[in-house]
């Protein structure tokens, strides 16, 4: 009997966990909260088991090879609620020979790993989900691959983009629960996953909910920035100093808070970029906060699609945070391992390009991002700007980009301009 359930919207990744599965013999599906982690594996498998329900999670804390009972794949929903299973599934893999497919486990959350004894390493690969990006949604059209820009393909098309669409996309998020709601519903979802995760979680793991509230609408104000630990906890104890200031007292009161916005997958590091592998600057710039969806920030500034409209600066940052969310999903559905490095670039002549990609192989490529067509020279210089300092660099191994592109939101024509920068609609762009 098929689980795959009622108008199930496929997933890029649904390609990558086939995959996934003819290699390993789990594959771990994570991500946030309501992004379809669920459904996406009921598509692939034949039996499920919820460990959030509580008889079933008691059953499995009795035995734990209960919860590995059913036809394969057989699928372990928030199996971090018993941590045992992740041995248990390793355990049942060898003995089986290391057949492969047998498992899905899908996790909101990531575990404490004290409590595992095995990596899993060779029976047990991870995909990462987010939410759905616009092409899954239907809003782009993907006549410009991420993939084939690499490749060295150009599109030339004239095109129509609805700025009222983009201000409600960036409000909704890509929640398949959301994809056909109503107008006055949008910000609900959002709204909703905030709400539990600084109540709920947060108590369930011992956090101040309404400081970690604080600190993410610190992190949503401050998009696009690197922000220091001194102004995050000055933005959540409104201005109290600490008694000794300290760079790593400001990072230590903090840290609890990051690391459960990270582990609830919430936010997503985007780290700084230098064409040398071997750069100090990969190592030493400090990350980008971004969060796993643009509708997050939004709800945290009590943004609708109207207000947007009239907040042009405030949708151009949160634009940004669509853009970002749709470049990491086409860089998975890629079905690379590891996956494609999505980080930014800025350097102390003050030059910054808003997203590099670098593929396992070393090609890299640059997006900037920018709300409208009219600052599209502007992004340009940039890129080219870039374009030459990799150039000059004898360190570089790989001192030619394969693209250089300006992802817009409302735009007249997909093109190429004379120096080679590829104009983009984010309603173009797919995998």
């Amino acid at each position: 009997m098929s689980i795959v359930p009622y108008g199930y919207m496929p997933r890029l990744l649904d390609t990558v966990l086939d995959r996934r599965l003819r290699t390993f013999g789990a594959v771990e599906v994570a991500g946030p909260k309501f992004c379809g982690k669920t459904w996406t594996s009921m598509a692939h498998g034949e039996s499920i088991i919820h460990l959030d329900d509580a008889n079933a999670k008691q059953m499995a804390e009795l035995d734990v090879s209960l919860a590995l009972e059913g036809e394969r794949p057989h699928i372990i929903d928030e199996w971090q609620d018993v941590p045992d299973v992740w041995d248990a599934v390793r355990r049942s893999i060898d003995e089986s020979g290391n057949v492969r497919g047998q498992y899905l486990l899908t996790g909101s959350s990531t575990v404490d790993k004290a409590k595992v004894s095995h990596s899993g390493a060779g029976r047990i690969a991870t995909m990462e989900m987010r939410p759905m990006s616009l092409y899954e949604s239907g809003e782009s059209t993907g006549a410009v691959s991420l993939s084939g820009l690499f490749e060295g393909a150009r599109t030339t098309k004239p095109v129509v983009v609805d700025t009222r669409a983009l201000a409600r996309a960036v409000c909704r998020g890509g929640w398949p629960a959301t994809i056909e709601s109503e107008d006055e519903f949008i910000g609900d979802l959002p709204a909703q996953y905030l709400d539990a995760l600084f109540s709920i979680s947060a108590a369930q793991r011992g956090i101040d909910g309404r400081r970690a509230r604080k600190l993410a609408t610190s992190l949503a104000r401050n998009l696009g920035t690197v922000m220091t630990y001194k102004t995050m906890y000055a933005d959540i104890t409104d201005g109290e100093p600490l008694e000794v200031a300290s760079n790593s007292m400001y990072r230590n009161a903090l840290a609890p808070y990051i690391a459960f916005f990270e582990d609830q997958y919430f936010i997503e590091n985007q780290p700084g970029w230098d064409a040398p592998v071997k750069s100090k600057s990969r190592i030493r710039s400090k990350p980008k906060r971004t969060f796993v969806d643009p509708s997050l920030p939004a709800s945290l500034l009590g943004m609708t699609p109207e207000r947007l409209l009239r907040e042009p600066q405030v949708f151009g940052t949160l634009f940004e945070e669509l853009c970002l969310r749709d470049v990491r999903i086409y860089c998975s559905a890629m079905g690379l391992m590891p996956n494609p490095a999505v980080c930014y670039y800025g350097d102390a002549d003050g030059l910054e390009v808003d997203i590099i990609i670098e593929l396992p192989d070393g090609r890299w490529g640059a997006f900037e991002v920018k709300l409208n067509e009219q600052k599209v020279p502007e992004a340009e210089r940039s890129l080219l700007r870039l374009k030459e300092k990799v150039e000059r660099n004898p360190a570089a191994q790989n001192r030619e980009p394969s693209f250089l592109a300006v992802l817009v939101g409302k735009a007249t024509f997909c093109r190429v301009t004379p120096a080679g920068v590829h104009v983009v609609p984010i309603t173009e762009l797919g995998a």
